[in-house]
C-alpha cells in the first residue's frame, strides 16, 4: 500500500448523477476506512486538531477505526462535535483539518472528513448513542434557529444539564442543512433528520413555525417564560443583489429561493405542488458553494449552465471538489467576467445576461486582487434564467424587535469574543454575527456561546 496516496472514494459517475438528486459520494466500506485510518501517524502535537473549528479529537477517533471500533471513535467524535454525519459531508476540510495534516506534506492528507463520515453513519446505520449521564439543573434556555449554530449550541447545553428549546421559523428543524444545501451532498431523511433526532434524544425541545420576533419576542421569552438566557443562531438568509438593470424580470431568482426550493419544498419531486421553473440555459452569479449547489441543481433539471465569476479561478471561494464536480457535470465557467444588465423581452422575461470582462488589479481589503472592467469587452451569454448566488446577510428581525442589541453596518449582531451581546444573558452566533460562513463555523460559534451561557447561569440563582 502507498502511504502516500489516500484510499479512493467512490462516486456516481457524473453521467449518471445528473439525472437524479442521489447523493454523489458512497463513502467508505469497513476494509476501506480501516485502510486509510491505518495512513494516519497519530502525530503528538495534533496539527489537524488545531485546524478543526469545534477541536475532535481526530487521531483518538482514527485510531479507534484502525482498531476496528467504530462504536468508540463515534463517542469520541461526539464529545466535541453534535453532528458528525453532516460534517463528515460538508466541511471544507481541505482548508481545515486535512491542511494541517503532515501526511499532506509529502503526500496527500488523511481523508478525515470521508473517515468522520463514515463513522457517524455507522452509527446512524447502528442507531448508536454515545452514553452520556445527564442531571438536569432546572435552568432553561432558549434558542433562536435551529441551522447549525443553534444546534451545537443546543447539544452542548443539554448535556450539561439546561432544559433546552429551539424555536424554528420554517417548518423543518435544520435551517441551511435542510434549505440550502442540495439533496445530492446531504440527504435530509437519512442523514440530517437522523442527526437531529440524536439532539432530540438529549432532551432538547424543537417547535416549528415560530417566528421569534413576530410570534414571540425574545423579551417575552425571558420576562413571561422564564428563560434564564438565549442564543441567537438566525443564520443570514437575506440575499443580496447586484442592482443592475433586470434584476426584477421573471427568470431572476436569489440562489437562496432557488435552493429553497428545492430542498425544503421538494421542487424537483414531480409528486410535490412546489414546482419552479427553472430554464433551458441557466446562468449562476457567484463562486462560492451556493454558487455550486445552485449551479449543480439547475444541471438536474437538464439545464445547461454557465458560472459567472467575476475573479479568476484561483480566487474562487467554493470547496475544490464541489467546483470539480461542477466541471464534471459540463458546468461552463466564465472568469474575469461580471454582468452589467440583465436582457429581457417585452414581456420582462429573461433572454440573456450582458457582461463585461474583468482583469485583475492591487489587492483590496480582503487581500484579493481587486477585479477592473476591460473597456469595450462587453459581451452577451444567452440564458432564460439567472440565478444571484452573490452571498446573504442577516435578516434584521430579531435586532429590531430586541431591546439592547446592536449591529455593525452589514447587519450582524455585534458580540463579544465570548459570544455574549450587549445585555446580560443573550448570546450570538454563526452567520448571524459573521454574515455567511461555513457550517462549521457556525458550530464553532455555538459551541463557545454555550460554554460562556453555562459560566454565566452558573453565577446567577
Amino acid at each position: 500500500m502507498d502511504l502516500t496516496k489516500r484510499v479512493e472514494v467512490k462516486e456516481q459517475p457524473a453521467e449518471q448523477r445528473i439525472h437524479n438528486f442521489d447523493e454523489i459520494c458512497y463513502g467508505y466500506n469497513n476494509d476501506e476506512a480501516i485502510s486509510e485510518a491505518s495512513r494516519c501517524l497519530n502525530c503528538k502535537n495534533v496539527p489537524c486538531k488545531s485546524g478543526c473549528p469545534v477541536g475532535v479529537k481526530i487521531p483518538e477517533f482514527i485510531a479507534e477505526i484502525k482498531n476496528g471500533d467504530t462504536k468508540r471513535a463515534y463517542e469520541i467524535i461526539s464529545e466535541d462535535s453534535s453532528l458528525p454525519a453532516v460534517c463528515g459531508r460538508v466541511c471544507p476540510q481541505e482548508r481545515q483539518c486535512e491542511g494541517k495534516c503532515v501526511r499532506g506534506i509529502k503526500g496527500e492528507a488523511i481523508a478525515i472528513g470521508k473517515l468522520e463520515r463514515y463513522v457517524a453513519d455507522c452509527a446512524l446505520t447502528d442507531e448508536t448513542t454515545s452514553e452520556i449521564s445527564i442531571n438536569k439543573n432546572g435552568k432553561k434556555v432558549a434558542i433562536i434557529g435551529c441551522g447549525p449554530s443553534g444546534l451545537a449550541c443546543a447539544g452542548d447545553l443539554a448535556k450539561l444539564g439546561y432544559s433546552v428549546t429551539i424555536f424554528e421559523a420554517l417548518h423543518e428543524a435544520g435551517g441551511v442543512l435542510t434549505y440550502g444545501i442540495p439533496e445530492f451532498r446531504l440527504p435530509k431523511e437519512r442523514v440530517v433528520k437522523k442527526e437531529i433526532d440524536k439532539l432530540k434524544s438529549l432532551g432538547v425541545e424543537i417547535l416549528t413555525d415560530i417566528v421569534v420576533g413576530k410570534t414571540v419576542t425574545i423579551d417575552e421569552l425571558i420576562e413571561k417564560e422564564d428563560y434564564k438566557a438565549v442564543f441567537i443562531g438566525t443564520g443570514a438568509g437575506l440575499p443580496k443583489f447586484m442592482g443592475i438593470k433586470g434584476e426584477n424580470a421573471n427568470g431572476v431568482f436569489s440562489a437562496n429561493e432557488f435552493l429553497t426550493r428545492n430542498n425544503l419544498m421538494k421542487a424537483y419531486e414531480d409528486d410535490y405542488d412546489t414546482p419552479i421553473i427553472c430554464g433551458k440555459k441557466v446562468a449562476v452569479v457567484g463562486g462560492g458553494n451556493v454558487a455550486m449547489d445552485a449551479a449543480r441543481t439547475a444541471v438536474r433539471f437538464g439545464s445547461e449552465v454557465h458560472i459567472i465569476y467575476r475573479r479568476s479561478e484561483e480566487e474562487l471561494p467554493a470547496r475544490l471538489e464541489e467546483i470539480e464536480h461542477a466541471k464534471q457535470e459540463g458546468i461552463k465557467f466564465d472568469f474575469l467576467t461580471n454582468p452589467t444588465e440583465i436582457l429581457t423581452d417585452a414581456s420582462e422575461n429573461v433572454t440573456g445576461i450582458k457582461c463585461i470582462r474583468m482583469k485583475l488589479g492591487e489587492p483590496d481589503d480582503s487581500g484579493r486582487r481587486r477585479p477592473e472592467a476591460i473597456e469595450g469587452s462587453e459581451f452577451v451569454i444567452e440564458a432564460d434564467t439567472v440565478i444571484m448566488a452573490l452571498g446573504t446577510s442577516p435578516n434584521p428581525l430579531i435586532k429590531n424587535s430586541t431591546k439592547g442589541l446592536t449591529s455593525n453596518k452589514h447587519g450582524c449582531i455585534i458580540v463579544d469574543d465570548s459570544g455574549k451581546t450587549e445585555r446580560d444573558g443573550i448570546y450570538a452566533g454563526g452567520d448571524a454575527v459573521t454574515g455567511a460562513a461555513t457550517v462549521i463555523l457556525a458550530m464553532g460559534a455555538g459551541k463557545k456561546a454555550a460554554k460562556s451561557i453555562d459560566e454565566y447561569l452558573k453565577n446567577i440563582v
